[in-house]
C-alpha cells in the first residue's frame, strides 16, 4: 500500500495522480466553505448519485432480456476491509507508532531532557505564529500540494538538493561545534 501511494505522489501514473489530487483540493476546499458532517453527507450523496442510477440500468437491461441475473452479469465483485490477519498487522502497527508517539511526548512534557523540552516549546511558540496567519484548512490544502510537487521535484533534481543539503549539514555542523566551544560544559539534561 505504501508503494501505491508513493506511486500516486510521484504521478506514476498521471490519471490517478491527477484525480486524487483534484478530490483531495476539493475536500479540502469543502471543508474550508462547509462543515466536516455536510461535506461527509454531500460525499455520501455525491457516490449515490452515480451507483443508485447503475444499479437501476442494470436492473432495467435485466428486465428487459428477461434474463435471470448470474454473478458473472452482475460485474466484479469488489473486496471491501481486510483480511483478520491484515486487521492485526495494522493493529499492530498503529499500537507501536501510539505507543512510540506518546513516550515521546512524555518524556517532553515532563523535561526528561532540557535542550529537547526546549527544542519543542520553541516549534510551538512557532505554530502560534503561523497559526494567526493560516488556518488549518489553508495548511491543509498547502500540504496536499506539496505532497504532490516535492518528490517530482527531487526525483527530478536529485543531484542538486543532495548536494545543497550537505552543504547546509556542513554549516550546521560548524555552527554547532562553535556553540558548544561557547558554552559551558554543565549538564543541562535531567537523569
Amino acid at each position: 500500500m505504501e508503494g501505491q501511494v508513493w506511486a500516486l505522489l510521484c504521478w506514476h501514473a498521471p490519471g490517478r495522480s491527477a484525480l486524487a489530487l483534484a478530490a483531495a483540493l476539493v475536500a479540502v476546499g469543502s471543508l474550508g466553505r462547509f462543515g466536516a458532517l455536510s461535506v461527509g453527507a454531500h460525499a455520501a450523496l455525491a457516490v449515490l448519485a452515480v451507483t443508485v442510477p447503475l444499479h437501476l440500468y442494470r436492473a432495467a437491461l435485466r428486465a428487459l432480456r428477461r434474463v435471470p441475473p448470474t454473478p458473472a452479469r452482475m460485474g466484479p465483485e469488489v473486496a471491501v476491509g481486510l483480511s483478520p490477519e491484515q486487521q492485526r498487522r495494522w493493529a499492530r502497527r498503529l499500537a507501536r507508532h501510539l505507543s512510540a508517539a506518546l513516550r515521546t511526548l512524555t518524556r517532553l512534557f515532563l523535561v526528561h531532557s532540557l535542550p529537547e523540552s526546549l527544542k519543542f516549546a520553541f516549534f510551538f511558540y512557532l505554530l502560534t505564529y503561523v497559526g494567526a496567519v493560516f488556518n488549518g484548512v489553508t495548511l491543509l490544502g498547502a500540504g496536499i500540494i506539496c505532497a504532490f510537487t516535492f518528490p517530482v521535484i527531487y526525483q527530478h533534481h536529485q543531484a542538486q538538493i543532495e548536494q545543497r543539503l550537505q552543504l547546509l549539514r556542513s554549516h550546521l555542523g560548524h555552527l554547532r561545534a562553535r556553540i558548544r566551544a561557547t558554552v559551558p560544559s554543565a549538564k543541562l539534561e535531567r537523569h
